[in-house]
């Protein structure tokens, strides 16, 4: 199965008094990276996302984003030691003992501190993510799909362009030896038969690709091999598109053939288009 690391995913609901959304994305990324905001959300939460995330993702950057209405939670401290400290203090200045009322002291800095916040769902809140989780991950592995379509699409082309190439460059050869022996012959009387065969030895081979249309042809099998993998990995298959660009290279650099070279450069170009692709695997 191969994943894409593009994806969205998301979740929300809204019951009486309380509402959570969760929203994520994913784009590409040479490393798993991860972004949940708020970022002051509970510490039990945070670390609850990073590790549900890392289970299912391998590689990318996830960006989370939570959103949480619940009704608001007041608390409300009266701090006795300040109360009974001003009390005493009143009393020494007035030399007199005096009764305070709440009413008179509440706005005293340190008399009354008020705490506001939300009671969260921490349950609710979980729910809602693992929805998002799922989606993002089925959204990641739809993209993935359309991805090894178009690669496996580009192999069978590139497949076919060598075994062109191969033929175009047999006829090739045959022809460019010929003609090298014709001109010898033109212009030497007297030849050499075995220096002759040498030279033409070295000609064959200059142009000889036999070996790497053989190595692209491993490279392709081995490409569909991962591709049919369950856990396919998108830096193993750049590994071995880096191999069948130097492959391709080479052949675009050793033909001359006109109808050979126009051959070696559209696999080049099916190459660079599949490593554009790859770009984009997890």
């Amino acid at each position: 199965m191969i994943s894409s690391m593009t994806g969205f995913g998301l979740s929300s609901s809204i019951d009486v008094g309380a509402e959570v959304y969760v929203e994520i994305k994913g784009v590409n990324h040479r490393f798993l990276e991860i972004s949940i905001k708020p970022n002051d959300l509970d510490n039990e939460l945070d670390e609850y996302f990073r590790k549900a995330i890392a289970k299912n993702i391998n590689r990318g950057k996830v960006d989370v984003r939570i959103k949480i209405k619940s009704p608001s939670l007041t608390k409300y401290f009266i701090n006795t030691k300040n109360i009974k400290s001003l009390e005493k203090s009143v009393q020494i200045a007035l030399k007199t003992k005096t009764n305070l009322t709440f009413k008179n002291i509440k706005d005293i800095p340190g008399i009354l501190n008020v705490e506001t916040g939300q009671k969260i769902n921490t349950r609710k809140v979980k729910k809602e993510f693992n929805i998002a989780l799922m989606a993002f991950v089925d959204a990641r592995k739809k993209e993935g799909n359309k991805i090894k379509k178009v690669l496996i699409k580009k192999i069978n082309s590139l497949e076919v362009a060598v075994l062109k190439i191969s033929k175009v460059n047999k006829v090739s050869q045959k022809k460019r030896l010929k003609v090298f022996k014709l001109k010898i012959a033109n212009l030497i009387k007297d030849v050499d038969e075995t220096r002759v065969n040498q030279e033409l030895a070295l000609l064959a081979l200059k142009h000889d690709v036999s070996e790497e249309l053989d190595r692209i042809i491993f490279h392709t099998k081995s490409m569909n091999q991962e591709l049919k993998k369950q856990s396919c990995s998108g830096k193993k298959i750049d590994f071995i598109l880096q191999e069948l660009f130097r492959e391709a290279n080479t052949l675009s650099v050793k033909l001359d053939d006109p109808n050979s070279k126009n051959l070696a450069l559209d696999a080049k170009l099916l190459v660079e288009e599949m490593r554009e692709q790859i770009q984009n695997v997890e």
